[in-house]
């Protein structure tokens, strides 16, 4: 499945590609949303709807308008690409509760698949680690807003599992009749769906029960035909949110060979999608020069210990505290990180000129996984590592009127396509590359934004400005409270595991609430006194960390 407007396929290839993991689980949100206010009727500017999934005015394609029956169609092959993108996150440290797939499914009385056929009316779901293995999870604020905004839908999905004898009868007279006159079974579902209210999966799935209870009596006796594109993406997707294989043959009648063919091709064809540019190297040829490519950067260790001790000064201001958060690459780790970020694209390029979609292997599809991992990794410590970079030049840029959140939005953004596009074999240091392209960026963005403002100016701008802001600034209190927290750590981190867990525990800086000593004793298999003194003696060991090092929380 393709997009309907070029446009769309430009901003999700670059999403994919520039977006760091965490903006991307948010525009995934944003576009599920805008799905659901969508009208097929009407037609919407490309601006608009790139502000809506970005938080971004774009200035490109200011003429494009896209009707709203492709917009539904694009955003649903944004949405499916975007996640796909996000690497699975162990379901113990999503920030909200998550339902598994077959926990929504069976909560509201539907079908697994059709709780994934959702997908297309706003209900998104993010890949998640449970026991080890990958499955579909749902955040529990999402599947509620799903829930409110489509009420009709779910009910009518959950009226499938209470059909009727007599309905279901009429069901299969209808369906008979019209296989009869040449139709296929897709073909037979949408016309009955249509005429009795039903979906179009409850109709089918009538159908091939009764297929497969009543083999003499089959209604369609001869399904082996190719599997079409639809019917693999739903067997990928139903696999990856944890159905066996075995059951997907069953339940598609097909042999394990079969679904097995489906999944890897559905796969290759996802992976090889994704576009893969690099700076090319003949020493990229050579194959002993592997394992130092591919080696730890110089000093690695002492860098990681120094992203442990980093602090950052008095001065700076509550929002740019996550800056200092990595220290700066010296010249020769930053020319590592690079040349093995283009040489893993080099290995990656290789395998994906050899592989095809129809003939994929396992092995190469977990090896161009793993590869396409590995690159993200790197590219995005070279990000972190420079930002502090794209914060320095938009604080030269701003003036009285330019917002500094925004010009570190747009410089951020140039940031990231510098580190794709930086040479690094020249010899220069990344940072005057970077420089030069946030700078030129900087000067075609920040007078069009001031022509912008002075052309729809509204009178009123200087008196708001003028008068003093009195109010609570609550990103500046989260962000004060993410510093004490990790200050407060990296203490604990000081202390032997047993004293750490025990002082986290009665503390509840886990997040949980507050456990008592007998509670704490039970976890640890010790009477609760002995507890009390291990606190105790915990506390007093930071209390004069505290005080030695005079650290402020």
């Amino acid at each position: 499945m393709d997009f309907k407007a070029q446009a769309l396929k430009e901003l999700t290839d670059q999403q994919v590609r520039f977006a760091p993991v965490a903006r991307r689980r948010e525009q995934v949100d944003r576009a599920a949303k805008l799905v659901g206010e969508v009208d097929v009727q009407r037609a919407y500017p490309y601006q608009f709807i790139c502000f809506r999934i970005t938080e971004y005015r774009s200035e490109a394609h200011a003429e494009l308008l896209i009707r709203g029956s492709d917009l539904k169609h694009d955003l649903a092959e944004f949405i499916k690409r975007l996640e796909r993108s996000i690497p699975p996150l162990p379901i113990e440290q999503a920030v909200e509760p998550i339902l598994t797939l077959d926990e929504v499914s069976k909560k509201l009385n539907v079908s697994t698949k059709t709780v994934v056929r959702w997908r297309v009316r706003g209900l998104v779901g993010q890949r998640v680690i449970v026991q080890g293995r990958r499955q579909l999870g749902y955040p529990k604020s999402q599947l509620d807003r799903f829930l409110s905004d489509n009420r009709n839908l779910v009910e009518r999905g959950c009226q499938f599992s209470r059909m009727a004898d007599r309905e279901r009868d009429t069901i299969l007279y209808r369906a008979r009749r019209l296989a009869r006159a040449g139709g296929d079974i897709t073909d037979v579902s949408r016309r009955i769906s249509r005429r009795l209210g039903r979906s179009v999966e409850a109709i089918r799935y009538t159908i091939k029960n009764f297929d497969c209870a009543h083999p003499d009596q089959a209604i369609f006796p001869d399904r082996k035909s190719p599997l079409d594109g639809a019917t693999k993406e739903m067997i990928f997707a139903q696999y990856e949110g944890g159905t066996p294989v075995g059951t997907l043959s069953k339940k598609f009648e097909r042999s394990r060979t079969a679904v097995y063919q489906a999944i890897n091709e559905v796969q290759a064809r996802r992976l090889l999608e994704q576009p893969v540019e690099y700076i090319h190297n003949a020493s990229f040829e050579d194959a002993s020069n592997d394992a130092t490519y591919l080696g730890p950067m110089p000093g690695e260790a002492q860098f990681f210990a120094q992203s442990q001790s980093m602090s950052p000064p008095k001065d700076v201001p509550a929002e740019l505290v996550h800056l200092y958060r990595w220290p700066l690459l010296s010249k020769d780790q930053e020319q590592h990180l690079f040349r093995k970020m283009n040489y893993l694209k080099y290995k990656l390029n290789k395998i994906r000129q050899g592989a095809s979609p129809n003939s994929a292997r396992s092995g190469d599809l977990r090896q161009i996984e793993e590869l396409h991992s590995q690159v993200r990794r790197v590219r995005d410590r070279l990000i972190s590592c420079n930002t502090r970079l794209v914060a320095s030049i938009a604080k030269k840029h701003s003036g009285t009127f330019d917002n500094l959140s925004e010009l570190m939005s747009d410089g951020s953004i140039s940031l990231m396509r510098a580190v794709e596009k930086f040479d690094y074999f020249r010899g220069f240091k990344f940072s005057t590359y970077a420089t030069w392209a946030i700078m030129k960026n900087f000067a075609r963005s920040i007078p069009d934004e001031k022509n912008h403002r002075d052309r729809y100016v509204t009178g009123n701008e200087d008196m708001f400005e003028s008068r003093a802001d009195v109010r609570s600034d609550e990103q500046e209190i989260v962000a004060q409270a993410d510093m004490a927290r990790d200050r407060v750590n990296k203490l604990l981190e000081g202390l032997d595991p047993r004293t750490r867990d025990i002082i986290r525990m009665r503390n509840g800086l886990d997040g949980s609430s507050e456990m008592t000593l007998e509670q704490i004793g039970q976890h640890f298999g010790i009477t609760k006194e002995r507890v009390r003194q291990i606190n105790v003696r915990g506390m007093k060991q930071l209390r004069d960390r505290v005080s030695v090092n005079r650290i402020e929380l």
